[in-house]
């Protein structure tokens, strides 16, 4: 509709008053679609005369003016978009990159001079390795693995991840969650070639899991993938099935061989201490039986010299002095009696030898008490004087004569 329309603001009725209100809209309404069946060549209705209105040039240009400025409007505005905060969108140019705006309201060129493609930087993204939504779910192509000592392995994780370069990610890779799996499944492969099956399955998972994550990052760098690695979990590590039976086995002779070892270990806590004790008393024996014998020596060696002093001042007197010392410590050890025969001809025989044993047994107040019960038995045994008297008295003489040589 035209604003030099001459029946504009007007209202028909012959001869009736003018009406200033406002135009009705579905006689505007009815207009409109009249003009733009005229200008698409739809025939409208038939007048009083029978034939079509001839479409008018002005109200032709007026209504393709309306629908182009309403479609261009349309056109601008569609190149509005809003990039939430953790998000960065990314603007291409006939495909081709341009700039990455971050969070707000941006405008950007009308499709399709130019594009926009959002990407979320803080979502975690996980992919699984060696299964699929369930370890139950073996994918036994990416799970079974070989070790250093040639044993087989089946090993389930899942590879978390997030986005830090927009670009990078979508332009250097062409399926990036399938590289960050296939790169997982490449890193744990070498660790584990590397490593033996029981560090695999038992104290080296957290160690394993860490060095896959810092080779996967390394290796997704290197590809310029835009991409960081926020953790590795392991689900899952066990010998195949096939051969879990005789796995278990193995396990508990292990445990055993475990078993015994600390066995063996208390054992050897409980005996090598006292061996020690006892070896160190010994030594201390040792040491001071050393001491004593050496100190013994020494003062031996010193009362030598001494009596080899005074034997060169008196010769005579220091050989008798040391017989009469040394006879006296050997027959104070001796049971021998030695009798006199010389006063007179009858020996008194008397058990001397069982008497100075209890003397000796008894101490020396049951000495006196021995005497006085052996006294009263021993008179009876004198027997008269034998009538060999001399050569018995000559051969007691001889005897005496020989222990005193």
């Amino acid at each position: 509709m035209s604003l030099n329309d001459p029946q504009w603001g007007r209202r028909g009725g012959g001869g009736g008053g003018g009406n200033q209100g406002p135009p009705d809209l579905d006689e505007l309404w009815r207009n409109f679609n009249q003009r733009l069946s005229g200008l698409f060549g739809r025939r409208g209705g038939r007048g009083e005369g029978g034939g079509a209105a001839p479409p008018n040039p002005r109200q032709i240009g007026g209504g393709v003016g309306l629908v182009a400025v309403l479609v261009l409007v349309v056109w601008l505005l569609s190149g509005f978009y809003i990039v939430d905060e953790s998000q960065r969108a990314v603007v291409f140019t006939f495909g081709r990159y341009a700039k990455t705006t971050g969070p707000g309201l941006n405008w950007r060129m009308p499709w399709p001079i130019q594009s926009a493609e959002i990407v979320n930087l803080t979502q975690v993204r996980t992919i699984e390795v060696g299964y699929r939504n369930n370890v139950k779910t073996k994918v036994l192509r990416e799970s079974l693995m070989l070790t250093d000592d040639e044993n087989i392995v089946d090993i389930q994780f899942a590879v978390q991840y997030f986005l830090k370069d927009p670009e990078d990610y979508l332009f250097n890779d062409r399926s990036p969650e399938e590289a960050v799996r296939q790169v997982a499944e490449t890193a744990f492969r070498e660790i584990v070639g590397k490593s033996k099956m029981d560090f695999v399955l038992y104290e080296g998972r957290e160690q394993i899991a860490a060095q896959a994550q810092k080779l996967m990052q390394e290796i997704l760098d290197r590809y310029k993938t835009g991409i960081t690695i926020s953790a590795v979990t392991m689900q899952n590590a066990q010998p195949p099935e096939q051969v879990q039976a005789a796995f278990d086995d193995a396990v508990k002779a292990k445990q055993d061989l475990e078993r015994q070892k600390n066995e063996g270990q208390a054992y050897f806590n409980d005996v090598v201490p006292k061996a020690r004790g006892t070896a160190a008393r010994l030594t201390e024996e040792a040491q001071g039986y050393r001491q004593r014998v050496v100190a013994n020596a020494e003062g031996e060696a010193a009362r030598f010299r001494q009596i080899q002093q005074e034997y060169a001042k008196a010769p005579q007197v220091t050989r008798d002095r040391m017989y009469l010392e040394t006879m006296q410590q050997i027959l104070a050890n001796s049971n021998k009696v030695i009798v006199d025969a010389k006063s007179a001809n009858n020996m008194l025989f008397l058990p001397l030898d069982k008497l100075m044993q209890m003397s000796a047994g008894n101490g020396t107040g049951a000495t006196s008490d021995a005497q006085a019960a052996v006294t009263p038995r021993a008179a009876p045994e004198v027997a008269p004087p034998p009538a060999d008297a001399g050569a018995r008295s000559r051969e007691a003489l001889r005897v005496r004569e020989r222990e005193v040589r």
